[in-house]
């Protein structure tokens, strides 16, 4: 399950028509790589809430045929495959509209008539996380889940002043890369917080969670918190927080965006030389102009 339907206000002018999950890394959009890592962890039934406002991420996924005609005629097979495999066979998408902007909780929520009473995944394009040499997060998460029969969190060591941006777990017996979640508090101040370790944009969650987030009240700003019905799944199920091995990347402020297109960019296959030489010249250039 993907919450597509924010309104990306931090990167206006340019999400005024185009949705902060289309903002490009390199040459796909933000969407694709959750996307590609939720199929890589198995997942076959992709649902993305979305508001009544937002159809380019519903037209990224639909079958563009005038497009497909054009390349074809033009010869361009590698492109053509490129159109037509942003889903692979055997995967489906289907959209949901979340009337009205009321929290996370509540665009998890919009989707159960969809998932119904089977564990599910959400992902939150705006966080990319890049596992280079092995399995994506999702996938290190769904095998986790699997084997320990609970929900599974992703999690993220941050600066203590850092702490009132994020979701912030206790844990009890943490051995490896996980540990059973034993509270969640959101942004909590840093005084108050009870650690350092931050939710981030993964979850394997238990269809529990449905009812209990039906009985949730809005909090502040009359939004429904997904972590408000994680604390009190707590108290029925186990969850586990999990370290993934991977980079996050922050693609929901500039800077994050720009770190992920850079190390992107190294990493291309086609690119990488020719992003060297320029960063480096530009590097350069700057160089000489501040010791001007």
């Amino acid at each position: 399950m993907f919450p597509v339907a924010g309104l990306g206000t931090r990167f206006l002018p340019a999400t005024k028509t185009v949705p902060k999950e289309m903002l490009p890394i390199v040459d796909k959009p933000l969407i694709q790589y959750a996307v590609d890592e939720a199929i890589e962890a198995g997942c076959d039934t992709l649902v993305f809430v979305t508001n009544r406002y937002k159809h380019a991420v519903a037209d990224y996924f639909d079958k563009a045929y005038e497009l497909e005609q054009k390349l074809e005629r033009a010869g361009k097979q590698e492109q053509l495959e490129v159109v037509r495999h942003v889903l692979p066979e055997g995967v489906r998408a289907i959209f949901v509209t979340q009337a009205e902007a009321l929290g996370l909780g509540h665009a998890v929520l919009c989707a159960k008539a969809v998932i119904g009473d089977e564990p599910f995944a959400v992902l939150l394009p705006d966080d990319l996380i890049w596992n280079r040499d092995g399995d994506g997060a999702l996938k290190q998460m769904a095998d986790l889940a699997e084997q320990a029969g609970a929900s599974v969190i992703a999690t993220q060591e941050v600066p203590r002043d850092k702490t009132a941006s994020y979701g912030i777990v206790a844990t009890e017996a943490f051995e490896g890369r996980s540990g059973t979640i034993t509270g969640i508090v959101e942004k909590p101040a840093p005084a108050e917080a009870p650690s350092t370790l931050a939710v981030v944009g993964r979850y394997v969650l238990s269809p529990r969670i449905f009812e209990l987030l039906e009985a949730t009240r809005p909090g502040a700003g009359g939004e429904i918190q997904l972590t408000d019905a994680i604390s009190a799944l707590l108290a029925e199920e186990p969850a586990l927080a999990y370290r993934f091995k991977g980079t996050r990347f922050d693609c929901g402020t500039h800077i994050g965006l720009i770190n992920a297109t850079i190390r992107f960019a190294l990493d291309h296959e086609k690119l990488s030389e020719p992003a060297r030489r320029m960063m480096t010249d530009a590097l350069t250039e700057l160089g000489v102009r501040d010791s001007d």
